[in-house]
């Protein structure tokens, strides 16, 4: 009998350690920060081929993740937002403005320049 309960309780005190630990993990993780950029191309050829590669690469060096780019841009309400939007995830928005401030992103922006006009705006997601 004795067993038993030395079992039970034991088996009890690994599962409230446990939901402690998740709980705790939670708590701490931060929100992810989504970067939207909206572009409008007015040299699509060169935007792609001198700009895009860049910036992307500059984008997962800093820890960023493209999330989803498209030229086919569907308008649900008010007017389109340009020729191209991509959403980019970072870990949070320090991690986005020093990917903004870097000389690697300056440098690729004024490619970028040449061949389109940005807006872009950063947004907190929602803790899963």
């Amino acid at each position: 009998m004795k067993t038993r309960s030395t079992a039970a309780l034991a088996l009890l005190a690994g599962a409230a350690i446990g939901a402690i630990a998740v709980q705790g993990l939670h708590a701490e993780s931060k929100a992810p920060v989504y970067v939207v950029t909206e572009t409008d191309i007015t040299d699509l050829d060169a935007y792609q081929k001198e700009y895009v590669p860049v910036v992307q690469a500059n984008i997962k060096a800093s820890g960023g993740r493209l999330i989803a780019a498209s030229h086919n841009i569907v308008a649900l309400e008010g007017p389109s937002p340009g020729t191209r939007v991509a959403i980019n995830e970072f870990d949070s928005l320090e991690a986005v403005q020093a990917w903004r401030a870097s000389a690697d992103y300056k440098a690729a922006r004024k490619i970028g320049d040449k061949y389109a006009k940005f807006r872009a705006f950063a947004i907190e997601g929602i803790p899963q």
